[in-house]
């Protein structure tokens, strides 16, 4: 029987690439997303779509869909990958993004994690995507006040989802994806989704309950927190 593999944001970017990469590898991927494509219809084994991972409703809707269809099937690997990109200034401050960016960045994979940590097991393997901007030792040109204080409190969450599951045997890696030419950024990276999503499915396979908790770049490096 195939492992499952569960990404957020799967419709695009990192999300699509993450799934063409767990497909090819041989694994069920259910993709989650708030719109599909076709190109995401044919690659993955289930799509389900209209879940704004922000929105508690929807959220509902997930659990219900996967108590549907798992059945007593177990995932295997959950990439926590949906995610929100702006910028503030001191000078020019926007309250309402700052908050937007905690809902989407910090708070929404909890709730994932929330929803469906019933169908985790031992050697299940939580990868929340997060950023090096989320890095306070790593953060010399300030700015972007929303985003890095999201990620940093997503790597906050990570931590302490580290330690609660640990002793269920369940993993979780804090991974920054590398700088990826996406939308996100205006298509402006130094490396493509698809290098990004190899590293970063490296990086899960290589987690184990001995290295959970640990904050990575896709590479391999070791980042500061």
């Amino acid at each position: 029987m195939s492992k499952i593999a569960l990404i957020t944001g799967a419709n695009r970017g990192i999300g699509f690439a993450l799934s063409q990469v767990y497909a090819k590898q041989g694994y069920e991927v259910i993709a989650v997303c708030r719109s599909s494509s076709e190109e995401l219809e044919a690659l993955a084994d289930q799509v389900i779509s209209g879940i704004d991972v922000t929105d508690d409703n929807a959220i509902a809707t997930l659990h219900s869909i996967l108590a549907a269809t798992l059945g007593d099937r177990k995932i295997d690997v959950v990439m926590n990958n949906a995610g929100l990109f702006l910028n503030e200034t001191l000078d020019d401050l926007n309250f309402e993004s700052i908050s937007t960016q905690f809902e989407v960045n910090a708070i929404a994979p909890l709730k994932v994690i929330h929803a469906v940590q019933e169908y985790l097991t031992a050697g299940s393997k939580i990868g929340n995507i997060t950023s090096r901007m989320g890095s306070i030792e790593d953060n010399s040109s300030g700015a972007y006040y929303g985003y890095r204080a999201s990620k940093a409190a997503l790597n906050a969450i990570s931590k302490s989802l580290a330690i609660d599951l640990k002793t269920k045997g369940i993993s979780v890696a804090v991974l920054h994806p590398g700088f990826v030419q996406t939308r996100m950024v205006g298509f402006n990276g130094d490396i493509s989704p698809d290098q990004a999503a190899q590293g970063l499915y490296d990086r899960m396979e290589a987690l184990s309950i001995e290295t959970t908790g640990g904050f990575w770049h896709s590479n391999g490096q070791a980042l500061p927190w």
